[in-house]
């Protein structure tokens, strides 16, 4: 294991360790809590002699992200007892209940704004993150990102940021300063190795768009002239704490629509190993310009299936569409 994430886990063991410690000292009678001390302190042992992440049955490593949620891992997915299979499948379908219920209705009908998103997880989780809520000034705050890494370890992070953005988003922060905040609270609660990329906005009553874009795909403005997107103008959350954010503003009229995507879109590959691009999303939202946001994802995606024609994707896929109606 790199020593960079050797380091990592013997932080989360020795922190570990403390709090065993302290209980122990409160409830010296309480065998488990001895038990879990042997099992960090055995964890610790591994580490200082290099065995540490690797599988005692086979010696292969273990899936970071199972390390990542659980440090005492010992074992790697193929060694597991029939009752550790049977009792991840259910954490696993756990899980997807859990994050499914974080999701908002997949339509939203908010006066002046109605929107739409699509979510698809590549497996049982996702670490897309994508997400609504009224805001204070009658208008919309939404948020699409992508958590780095896949599997349990991005998902769990994904409902992580879902619980900061939805503790700060009724304040009323400006949109900077609530991208400011979200970082600094991401980095502070979240290990070096991970990062998310992501869109946040304020549509307002009056038809206006406030967008931040933090390392995230550029999203596409749909407009009667044509064509536009909105760079990234800031780097992604959970790289370093003081990062600042800027927001650029547009104004829409009735019937342009703001499109925001991950990668699993752009970046779906077909049969013969080519990449479907930003560029053929922009052809395809060019064509269904006015259309309602259910109508314009829909023609997104059975273009995206037309391409892949049948092969498997290789990421999450989200595609959020929010127009202004009148």
């Amino acid at each position: 294991m790199a020593a960079v994430g050797t380091s990592i886990f013997r932080s989360q063991l020795l922190e570990r360790r403390d709090r065993l410690e302290s209980a122990l000292a409160a409830h010296p009678s309480a065998e488990q809590l001895a038990h879990l001390l042997d099992e960090v302190d055995a964890a610790l042992a591994q580490v200082d002699d290099g065995t540490y992440g690797l599988c005692e049955a086979c010696h292969a490593p273990v899936e970071p992200e199972r390390l990542m949620a659980d440090p005492l891992m010992r074992f790697c997915l193929a060694h597991l007892t029939a009752g550790q299979q049977a009792a991840l499948e259910q954490d696993l379908e756990m899980a997807m209940r859990i994050q499914a219920s974080l999701l908002p209705n997949r339509t939203l009908d908010a006066g002046v704004w109605q929107a739409c998103f699509h979510y698809q997880p590549l497996g049982p989780v996702s670490g897309d993150y994508c997400d609504w809520i009224a805001a204070p000034d009658g208008g919309l705050l939404f948020i699409t990102g992508d958590v780095s890494g896949k599997g349990v370890a991005s998902s769990l992070l994904m409902s992580h940021l879902h619980a900061i953005f939805r503790s700060l988003l009724p304040v009323g922060l400006p949109m900077t300063a609530l991208l400011e905040r979200a970082n600094r609270v991401f980095c502070e609660s979240t290990l070096p190795s991970f990062y998310a990329t992501l869109v946040c906005g304020h549509a307002h009553p009056d038809g206006s768009l406030e967008i931040c874009n933090a390392g995230h795909c550029p999203p596409v403005l749909v407009g009667r002239d044509g064509i536009c997107t909105i760079a990234a103008d800031a780097l992604p959350l959970g790289l370093f704490s003081t990062t600042r954010f800027a927001a650029s503003r547009v104004v829409l009229h009735p019937g342009e629509s703001l499109v925001l995507y991950t990668d699993g879109i752009t970046e779906a590959t077909s049969r013969s190993g080519e990449e479907y691009t930003p560029e053929r999303l922009a052809s395809v939202l060019r064509r269904v310009y006015g259309l309602p946001p259910r109508q314009m994802t829909a023609a997104c995606l059975a273009d995206l299936d037309l391409f892949l024609a049948g092969s498997a994707r290789s990421d999450d896929v989200t595609l959020m569409a929010i127009q202004r109606a009148v």
